[in-house]
């Protein structure tokens, strides 16, 4: 009897708590403006013809984002001002688009798409690559990271320029005292003393630890910490991707 019941009520819990995540984030606060172009490898997707989620590109024809951003996408790459059209910027349709195979969207794991540009965007000072990881290890506990994007900030107020801020990588076992399915491909990252994260309209935006991409912008509760997806746990599917899509 006491087994049916953990198995009646764990699938319960797990959806109530998902209820209150938000794969498109509250607010973000502590944050600064950004100098312009500062992070070239970072995208704005025009999602449905507004803009709606970052990304980033990761190699000379891809730019990666989360799957839940899947929609009508156009990809804005070197901007800083999305109300002005910069002659940094380069506008670049979307070919063909690759979600991961067992994303799920009731969890949001597995919270990962690959979009190939129609043609690979002209590398400068304001667009640029940015590295993967090269090894599926977690990153220790407190190491210190950048987030940027182009949604929400103090007092729900939207930005058109691009804002960023530093969190700091959670442990597992402390990141799991508050989403408790965590799983090997999301990663927590904010900070303890104050409320650091990422924004509505972040979503699919990067998350750069010494100089390296390691996460994606998921989802989160409306404070700190905000779970991103693991792009080491994806190496080996990226990868498999990329090769098979020259």
């Amino acid at each position: 009897m006491l087994v049916l019941l953990v198995r009646v009520l764990c699938p319960l819990i797990l959806l109530l708590l998902l209820l209150f995540a938000d794969p498109l984030r509250s607010q973000i606060i502590g944050g600064q403006e950004a100098k312009p172009h500062s992070r070239p490898y970072i995208a704005a997707l025009k999602v449905g013809g507004d803009y709606g989620c970052g990304g980033f590109l990761v190699a000379p024809q891809w730019v990666m984002t989360a799957a839940h951003c899947r929609d009508d996408i156009t990809v804005v790459l070197g901007a800083h001002n999305l109300d002005v059209f910069e002659e940094s910027q380069q506008v670049i349709g979307v070919q063909s688009y690759h979600e991961h195979p067992e994303y799920n969207p009731e969890s949001i794991s597995n919270d990962i798409l690959l979009l190939k540009l129609e043609f690979k965007p002209v590398l400068n000072k304001y667009v640029q690559i940015v590295p993967l990881p090269k090894s599926g290890s977690d990153l220790p506990a407190g190491t210190s990271c950048n987030i940027a994007g182009w949604g929400l900030i103090d007092e729900g107020r939207a930005t058109p320029r691009l804002f960023e801020t530093d969190v700091n990588i959670y442990s597992r076992r402390k990141c799991r005292m508050v989403y408790p399915w965590l799983d090997d491909g999301m990663i927590c990252a904010g900070s303890r003393k104050q409320l650091l994260d990422t924004s509505q309209g972040d979503s699919g935006g990067p998350m750069v630890c010494n100089g390296v991409v390691h996460g994606i912008v998921s989802f989160g509760y409306s404070s700190p910490p905000g779970v991103y997806s693991r792009i080491a746990h994806f190496l080996p599917w990226i990868q498999k991707v990329m090769e098979s899509n020259p």
